[in-house]
């Protein structure tokens, strides 16, 4: 079918010059090819091609319409609209390019609307296509339009790596154009940007974000804000940051008298992950025997006597390492707290 048009655009062909040689085209006003200045898809995605014969006066008989793209300055035949012999499509684009308007699939000799769709784009569709109109007696009318296929950027990908430091990556691939990256956080580091052109005139996109990890970065949100032909992308993590214990004991306030009860020592630790494991310890001294040790909880029993006074240390220990914390227990005699209480009465 296809050779057959080859050969009928050859014969089309030697009619129009006879008929340009007959009539000048000049003294014909009022026909024009109407088309988008330009179209834009994203690689997989259906596009239309606009074109529309505009016959004003006087009317004239269209022949023939030829979609040709434009390659390094030479034409290759895309679609061709014959009324007589119907539609032919160039193989490169069988299962691709098709006439919108269904009139001129079936042989109509009214080809006004001659608008192609492209289904499944490549990038190899980018170009400039012609939608010629070969008329009698104007001659022949055409027009151009220019296609941009954008390679889909796949959007935002993720991979954290913990080391010495911490070296988070954003990557946006097979952009065409490339996409940009940024990124959005209160934690403090350093960007590190890269692109990779790929094979198919794509192009990957790398951002590098290097942190510093510490207790306080822990929990913080690291977002990677991806921009692509004005889409925006954005995707979050959370960072996980490892860190010893952060220890301190809390329970004593100061006012231990003797023979006080219900008094309790509590180790405090700030730790990821989690603390494994507590140990409590008497600097210079052994622990009293009425203490109580539960876990991160130091009880004594009964009323406190001035054995209890001393320095208490807690080791706190995790995956990471141990880190301690410590406090100094002193014990009030009676004759001073009721001499405060004297004091504040008087």
């Amino acid at each position: 079918m296809y050779r057959q048009f080859s050969w009928i655009g050859q014969w089309w062909l030697v009619l129009i010059v006879f008929f340009n040689s007959c009539v000048s085209p000049a003294g014909i006003k009022g026909q024009t090819v109407e088309m988008d200045d330009g179209k834009w898809g994203f690689v997989g995605s259906k596009v239309d091609l606009r074109c529309r014969f505009i016959n004003s006066s006087p009317p004239v008989k269209i022949s023939q319409v030829t979609w040709q793209k434009l390659v390094n300055g030479s034409k290759q035949n895309v679609a061709i609209a014959n009324p007589s012999l119907g539609v032919s499509v160039a193989p490169p684009y069988r299962d691709r390019v098709a006439f919108k308007n269904a009139a001129v699939r079936r042989r109509t000799p009214t080809l006004e609307d001659t608008t192609i769709t492209f289904s499944s784009l490549r990038l190899s569709d980018e170009a400039t296509y012609i939608c010629e109109y070969t008329t009698f007696p104007a001659g022949n009318r055409e027009n151009t339009v220019n296609l941009t296929v954008y390679g889909k950027t796949d959007g935002s990908q993720w991979n954290l790596i913990q080391m010495s430091c911490y070296l988070a990556t954003c990557v946006s691939a097979n952009g065409k154009p490339p996409g940009t990256i940024r990124w959005e956080t209160r934690v403090p580091g350093e960007v590190t940007n890269r692109e990779y052109k790929n094979s198919d005139g794509t192009v990957t996109v790398q951002s590098d974000y290097i942190l510093v990890p510490s207790r306080e970065t822990h929990k913080e949100t690291l977002t990677c804000v991806t921009t692509y032909n004005e889409e925006v992308f954005t995707d979050s993590v959370t960072l996980d940051i490892q860190y010893e214990p952060d220890v301190s004991v809390d329970g004593f306030d100061g006012n231990w008298y003797h023979n006080r009860e219900n008094v309790q020592l509590s180790c405090q630790a700030d730790a990821n992950p989690a603390v494994s494991l507590y140990q409590w310890r008497l600097i210079n001294g052994t622990i009293p025997s009425n203490a109580e040790i539960r876990d991160n909880i130091l009880t004594f029993k009964g009323p406190v006597t001035y054995e209890v006074q001393g320095t208490y240390v807690c080791d706190a220990t995790n995956s990471i390492g141990t880190r301690s914390g410590s406090v100094d227990v002193s014990i009030i005699g009676m004759f001073a707290c009721y001499w405060s209480v004297y004091c504040c009465h008087y």
